[in-house]
């Protein structure tokens, strides 16, 4: 069989080259690159993201991140966010008490600091995860690695259950520190995870080999 071919976006953002590594020992033939082309005709794209909601939006927007995002969604072309790289997915982030910084919009909802008592949440944790997950199959039970001190408090979209909801609504697993927040996200071709994966053992191997064998 022949790997799949990934790019990890490079806009800028630090510590890609652990989720290149990541990727590479999951089975994917990986690709650091900022090309537009690449970036849409790959098997998967995954956009990582370390340091402050604003600036990681500015550096994505500044080499058409944006762009190849959403023309890979239209097409249902499988997208992977990692930390930074799932917030700015949804609409706005009020960090550093600001409340003007837009996000991508792919998903409604606000990052908020988290409201613990320390801060950042640093470290590993349990997640709770949905049924029918794929991300996290075979390592449901898993402790995961997060670093970051605002999360997504409130999902405001239709989850399982709701009668309103579509025959395939996202998924959602969530985390607690301070109080719940969403640690990942399943919708469609959009994934993305709160914590790292390419950080997290042998878990966040399985879990970028579960993302890798929907591309």
């Amino acid at each position: 069989m022949t790997s799949p071919h990934v790019v990890v976006l490079d806009y800028g953002s630090g510590n890609v080259r652990s989720a290149v590594r990541a990727l590479e020992r999951a089975g994917a033939e990986v690709e650091l690159t900022a090309d537009f082309k690449h970036a849409v005709d790959c098997d998967g794209l995954v956009v990582p993201g370390v340091g402050a909601f604003a600036s990681v939006v500015e550096q994505l927007r500044a080499v058409g991140g944006h762009r190849m995002i959403g023309r890979r969604l239209a097409g249902g072309r499988p997208v992977l966010g990692i930390c930074v790289g799932m917030q700015v997915l949804f609409e706005q982030s009020v960090e550093f008490g600001r409340d003007d910084v837009e996000g991508l919009g792919e998903w409604p909802g606000t990052v908020e600091r988290l409201p613990a008592a320390v801060v950042p949440h640093m470290g590993w944790n349990t997640v709770a995860v949905p049924e029918n997950t794929v991300l996290f199959k075979g390592i449901e039970d898993e402790r995961f690695y997060f670093v970051h001190s605002y999360g997504v408090q409130k999902w405001e979209l239709l989850e399982p259950g709701d009668p309103l909801a579509t025959l395939k609504p996202p998924l959602v697993t969530w985390s607690e520190h301070g109080d719940r927040f969403v640690a990942a996200v399943e919708n469609g071709a959009l994934m993305a995870t709160q914590f790292h994966p390419e950080k997290s053992g042998e878990a966040g191997s399985q879990l970028l080999r579960n993302w890798l064998n929907t591309l």
